[in-house]
């Protein structure tokens, strides 16, 4: 038998060996693979059929001929990126980034800090009234906290201008003040996320073994050596896993935070736009499909890139702790 017929044979019994492995399997955890049904259909219809339409990116689209619109290559792109470090998606690009790494490290800082402040708290009726209190936002509709925004901001009967004026200052027009907004939008954020990312690194530090706590206040260790030098190497893996996935979606914003919040309002654009409202806008306002695709492509695109070079270096670095 000549090495080539050898090698086809094997190869044939090891295919054969991995079907029955699948079928065994199957027939042992049938009630597991039923239930992944849902979500493959899921993914199937919201993830992979609409990438057939990543083909708008390429055309002039016209509502008149649909899919049939003339094709016009890289033109699109060419209108976003046109400008250099002026262009469209610069500007979004940057504001996307900026803001979302503003999110990540903000969020992330005061969750952990207020994570460890209710562990080492020991007046637990206490403690679950405050995660209660501070969970509540997170089941808040972003256009409530729209409304809440606009109340507290408005110019004319605003909160704040209203208690200007009771002081003696004059009032500040903030839907006319660009600079004033990322801190706005980045506070609310961090506010509305607090109660529930404080939670799961909570949940996390109750997994801690008591027993190396003890020994370290045996030896005379202080709250704060304890803090530093056992929750936080502790809580490193579960901070790692977080802050990676939240790099998934780095070029994704939070529309509906940036669009119940600010809106439309064009003086704001320069500080606030990302390229989620950008998207939108070309679709609804503008009807520019082609231009919204586009953005789209580059932004899951970017995106990808983002999270497969933050995990290879994650990777390199401590491979325990890399989601692949």
């Amino acid at each position: 038998m000549s090495e080539a017929t050898l090698s086809n044979a094997l190869s044939k019994q090891a295919q054969l060996k991995v079907k029955k492995r699948f079928f065994s399997d199957f027939r042992a955890h049938k009630t597991y693979y039923f239930m992944l049904i849902p979500m493959i259909i899921f993914f199937v219809v919201f993830a992979y059929l609409p990438m057939f339409g990543l083909y708008y990116a390429f055309v002039d689209f016209d509502f008149s001929k649909g899919i049939f619109s003339p094709f016009v290559g890289l033109k699109n792109f060419e209108f976003l990126f046109h400008g250099g470090l002026d262009s469209i998606i610069w500007k979004i690009t940057k504001n996307t980034l900026l803001y979302n790494l503003a999110f990540i490290v903000l969020n992330n800082v005061f969750q952990i800090s207020v994570a460890i402040l209710l562990r080492e708290l020991t007046y637990k009726k206490f403690v679950k009234t405050t995660q209660t209190l501070m969970f509540m936002p997170y089941f808040v509709s972003m256009v409530i906290v729209g409304s809440i925004v606009y109340n507290l901001f408005n110019f004319n009967y605003g909160v704040i201008n209203s208690a200007f004026i009771a002081m003696g200052f004059e009032k500040f027009d903030f839907y006319a003040s660009p600079e004033a907004w990322p801190f706005i939008i980045v506070a609310i954020e961090i506010w509305k996320g607090l109660g529930y990312g404080s939670v799961i690194y909570l949940a996390s530090i109750m997994g801690m073994d008591e027993s190396i706590y003890e020994a370290a206040y045996v030896d005379g260790a202080s709250k704060w050596q304890r803090i530093l030098h056992i929750t936080l190497p502790l809580l490193k893996p579960t901070v790692i896993v977080l802050v990676l996935f939240s790099l998934g979606g780095i070029m994704r914003g939070q529309f509906d935070l940036f669009w119940n919040v600010i809106g439309q309002n064009g003086l704001l654009l320069n500080a606030t736009d990302i390229i989620d409202t950008y998207v939108y806008r070309s679709l609804t306002v503008n009807f520019s499909l082609g231009l919204g695709t586009a953005a789209g492509l580059y932004q899951s695109v970017f995106g990808l890139v983002v999270i497969l070079t933050v995990n290879t270096i994650v990777r390199k670095v401590d491979k325990e702790n890399s989601l692949f």
